[in-house]
């Protein structure tokens, strides 16, 4: 068993990660960047999502790269990690979320690996874009270890790198999202393509902007919200993995 972890802003560095190497990784869409070692005696592959230095904007992350690589390293699972905005006020900062649809409003991103239809018409089946069996084990680890956690939420993807205005949250919020982030929808759906099974745990950082009485952080404040519960996401990440390499076993 390999499973894929992909880190996001505030989990670019995973010390976690035993007999660490890193290494650029080449693939038919360009080079990204792969950390592989051990985790709970499971081998892992890490991507930062953001590039090893937090280079790449939203926008310009090469997914593709990223899910390609994953699947070049035969990883049977992939858990991403990710901050988020919250649209309820139910779904405190600090809260994880594990999300089970998407709504993706971005504009520029290539999200598929199907660029023309010359080998074929494809049309992927996304009804249900994260998997539900590893998001419900990361679910009930975050229950049992005392953290506040919402499952079966929708998140909305924008395309960034500017926060949503008012009006935009509102409406995403009519919607029925119930967070809000600009990565995982392409993540997402690629993982979907290349048939890795794929779930997220996003921490809550902010309310977006919807509240009127209060005002939009700035993405220090954001950031320094998802640092203090690095070590909760590390926590879940090891006892998850932990979980997944008994459940192999038993078989």
């Amino acid at each position: 068993m390999k499973i894929g972890i992909i880190g996001g802003s505030g989990l670019d560095d995973p010390d976690i990660i035993k007999d660490l190497q890193s290494q650029e990784w080449s693939t038919a869409y360009g080079e990204t960047t792969i950390k592989t070692g051990r985790l709970n005696s499971v081998d892992v592959v890490f991507v930062p999502r953001h590039g090893s230095n937090h280079q790449f904007s939203p926008t310009h992350v090469n997914y593709r790269a990223n899910i390609q690589a994953m699947k070049d390293q035969n990883v049977s699972k992939i858990i991403a990690t990710n901050a988020c905005g919250s649209l309820k006020a139910e779904i405190e900062r600090s809260d994880f979320v594990i999300p089970n649809q998407f709504i993706d409003f971005t504009r520029h991103r290539i999200n598929t690996f199907h660029d023309d239809f010359s080998q074929g018409m494809f049309h992927e089946v996304m009804a249900d874009p994260f998997d539900k069996s590893l998001s419900e084990l990361l679910y009930s680890v975050a229950k049992e270890q005392g953290f506040r956690v919402h499952k079966e939420k929708t998140l909305i993807t924008i395309e960034g790198p500017r926060f949503s205005t008012r009006a935009e949250s509102k409406m995403f919020i009519a919607w029925g999202a119930d967070i809000i982030n600009m990565t995982v929808a392409t993540e997402a759906a690629l993982a979907k393509e290349a048939a890795i099974p794929y779930a997220v745990i996003a921490v809550s950082t902010d309310y977006d902007c919807w509240n009127d009485e209060e005002d939009m952080p700035v993405w220090q404040d954001i950031l320094a919200i998802f640092y203090r519960n690095v070590e909760n996401v590390k926590m879940i990440l090891l006892e998850t993995i932990h979980q997944l390499s008994k459940q192999e076993g038993d078989k």
